[in-house]
């Protein structure tokens, strides 16, 4: 057992597998007492429920000397936001750290989306994230201190045939970063990690993941970041990718224009934007864009 969280509550949703148990078993190791949260359905949301994935979790945990409480709840519902904070505070009093890692995953293209592979994605990570950290920084706030976690990916950048869950990354990391200005002058962090790890999640990512580690690689930034190490670092975006570590900008403005001669027209937008602002490039749309010459080379006839 190490002590760098030694003292710390801290809960983790989606800590049934991949990422999220390894967050909740890494926590327990540093001296934490973990919430552990998860529903226990198959990867894309359906399937009858199983408390036995999360009570597993904390079996593990138990098993190597720490303490340990299971949640199996539905994060989409605030009720459940409501359960997993208070599973913390009835029993031991506090909540220094949560962590939202739970997620499903309904792939399709966008013209052939329905609103049932839409609707669940974004409230299973986004709707989410926002219950439990709706519940738990009103205890922080209360408090003085806190860390709020969420958990985003590279794919808010955009997908190919997960705009859905694109779309909820994306938003996860404004909602984080509304909590980092909103809560800290209450002494409550907001940070999001986007990871890279070999999961039941990321064996389905059409494209080669070059840059790729273990749940456990994760696992040790967000331990990081929950401990008094990091109790200033606020409204950040990590990733982790096994050896990797880095850090995404803040969105920001890249070039400007002024009108001088009145109201823009149309028109005058034509020709001032692409000598003047231009664009920005979409790396991964740059990057489809060279996946897609190589495979018509490939099938081009020899000369």
């Amino acid at each position: 057992m190490g002590n760098f969280l030694a003292g710390k509550v801290v809960a983790v949703t989606g800590a049934g597998r991949g990422i999220g148990r390894a967050v909740a078993i890494a926590c327990a190791a540093q001296g934490s007492k973990v919430v552990v949260n998860d529903y226990g359905v198959a990867m894309d949301g359906a399937g009858q429920p199983a408390g036995e994935v999360a009570e597993s979790v904390v079996k593990e945990i138990e098993a190597a000397g720490g303490e340990a409480v299971a949640v199996a709840d539905d994060v989409s519902t605030m009720a459940a936001g409501d359960r997993i904070v208070s599973a913390a505070t009835d029993r031991w009093g506090r909540l220094d750290g949560v962590v939202c890692v739970a997620g499903i995953l309904r792939e399709r293209m966008l013209f052939n989306m329905a609103e049932d592979e839409w609707d669940p994605v974004i409230a299973t990570h986004l709707k989410g994230t926002f219950t439990v950290f709706r519940a738990a920084s009103a205890v922080m706030r209360r408090q003085g201190h806190g860390t709020l976690i969420g958990f985003t990916s590279g794919n808010h950048q955009g997908s190919v045939s997960q705009a859905n869950y694109s779309a909820a990354k994306g938003g996860i990391i404004s909602l984080v970063r509304s909590a980092a200005l909103g809560l800290n002058k209450y002494g409550v962090t907001a940070n999001c990690v986007a990871p890279v790890a070999r999961t039941r999640m990321s064996a389905g990512v059409p494209m080669e993941l070059k840059e790729i580690g273990e749940p456990e690689d994760v696992a040790a930034l967000v331990v990081y970041l929950l401990s008094d190490r990091a109790a200033d670092t606020t409204g950040q975006v990590y990733t982790v990718a096994g050896p990797k570590i880095a850090l995404w900008a803040q969105p920001r403005e890249i070039r400007s224009a002024w009108s001088q001669d009145g109201p823009w027209t149309p028109e005058r937008l034509a020709d001032v934007i692409p000598a003047t602002i231009g664009t920005d490039p979409m790396p991964m749309l740059e990057q489809l864009d060279a996946m897609r010459r190589a495979a018509a080379a490939k099938d081009r006839p020899n000369a």
